[in-house]
């Protein structure tokens, strides 16, 4: 039987792989940390990041990952529908996103929209969409870093993720990019 939907994700994290520090900081990630701001490809680009939303149907993120979101001064997400896990956000709380008070309801309702790719993003819905098995395909982005503690998306799963090789990219500044695609079955 098909997924109801596919999700992809797209994560930037640090070499020992995490995605933020344990109180959700995200300096080390952006640049934030160093002189000379966020990090750059050396022309700079978004490392894939415009295309790749370009091609998924909507979004889907918990509640911590939207608040970093969305006080941004540019919403990356622009005419996608933006799914938002949470069970303390009130459903007026924005009107850019959907609110849903559990992952089986937010899986329900993109699925019930007729979505097959779905930007999964944040430790715990990757986690999540991971362990039901709906995670299609990864981009994971290792900034040169390591900051020996964090949050991570990964952790126990209810059997092994395998992971098929799609390619790896480096960028001037240090950053690899690799993509996989979850092997499904044998």
């Amino acid at each position: 039987m098909d997924a109801p939907i596919t999700g992809s994700v797209f994560l930037g994290m640090s070499v020992d792989g995490f995605i933020a520090r344990p109180d959700g900081d995200l300096g080390w990630l952006t640049g934030g940390d160093e002189p000379g701001g966020a990090p750059d490809d050396g022309e700079g680009g978004d490392f894939g990041f415009a295309e790749f939303v370009s091609g998924v149907d909507a979004l889907v993120m918990g509640r911590n990952t939207y608040e970093v979101i969305a006080p941004l001064a540019e919403w990356p997400y622009r005419g996608k529908p933006v799914h938002v896990i949470s069970t303390t956000l009130e459903p007026d709380a924005d009107a850019r996103i959907t609110v849903h008070r559990s992952f089986d309801e937010a899986v329900a309702a993109l699925t019930a929209a007729g979505y097959r790719r779905v930007y999964v993003d944040g430790g715990r819905t990757v986690h999540d969409f991971l362990a039901a098995g709906l995670v299609g395909d990864l981009t994971l982005s290792r900034v040169p870093v390591l900051i020996g503690e964090g949050h991570t998306p990964f952790g126990p799963l209810p059997a092994d993720v395998r992971l098929e090789h799609v390619r790896t990219q480096t960028f001037p500044g240090g950053m690899v990019q690799t993509s996989y695609r979850v092997r499904r079955g044998g």
